[in-house]
């Protein structure tokens, strides 16, 4: 499938799935503002994280955030270019708790992650990349469902590089602790370290 095929098949489920959202009465999730995937259109490397936050939101681009920046340090150590992979979300809207002060980002539950899995897996067969990669415990555990797996937690996972079937094709599926995380437990950043450096080396060999 050439650029320009794949690019339109994606915008048309993009387009599709804005007016679904558009559709959407219940207050918890920015509809009107989705966040959809972007990169490179032949990647090796899709990358999922949960769900876009207050700052994807306003500016309609995945990982732009303090986690897109923590995100774009680990990829960089890496020896990764954000220009060579493909960057999306399980859930493509921000979900939100309304509070007195506002709103503020909660983590998606199953019903919203188990409606955003027909884009995900659509996404993923226009994409066709050799290695899914996972950030964090909700698109990891979309991920195992879509390929019929066994659940189990990002602690469990990480670092590793598993094969999976998505769709009659055997995937890397590489777990990877969500960038944020090393925000708020500075104790994981070695392992995240350690973790995205074993990514970089699976990805040096298959870009020979």
């Amino acid at each position: 499938m050439c650029m320009e095929d794949k690019a339109q098949q994606l915008q048309n489920l993009y387009e599709k799935e804005r007016k679904r959202l558009l559709t959407k009465e219940e207050p918890a999730g920015m509809y009107d503002l989705p966040v959809f995937g972007e990169g490179s259109l032949s990647p090796f490397l899709v990358l999922i994280g949960e769900a876009p936050g207050a700052q994807e939101a306003q500016t309609g681009h995945p990982f732009v955030g303090k986690a897109g920046r923590q995100l774009d340090e680990l990829l960089n150590l890496a020896g990764i270019a954000r220009e060579d992979v493909y960057i999306t979300n399980a859930v493509k809207y921000r979900p939100v708790t309304i509070t007195r002060s506002g709103k503020k980002n909660r983590t998606p539950g199953k019903a919203e992650v188990s409606e955003g899995l027909p884009l995900l897996e659509k996404e993923i067969a226009i994409l066709k990349p050799t290695c899914v990669v996972t950030l964090g415990n909700t698109p990891l555990g979309a991920l195992l469902t879509l390929a019929n797996e066994k659940k189990h937690t990002i602690g469990e996972l990480h670092g590793q590089a598993l094969q999976i079937n998505l769709q009659g094709q055997q995937t890397v599926l590489f777990p990877l602790y969500h960038p944020a995380s090393t925000i708020y437990n500075r104790e994981l950043l070695p392992t995240c370290e350690e973790d995205i450096r074993a990514l970089g080396r699976l990805f040096a060999v298959n870009k020979r």
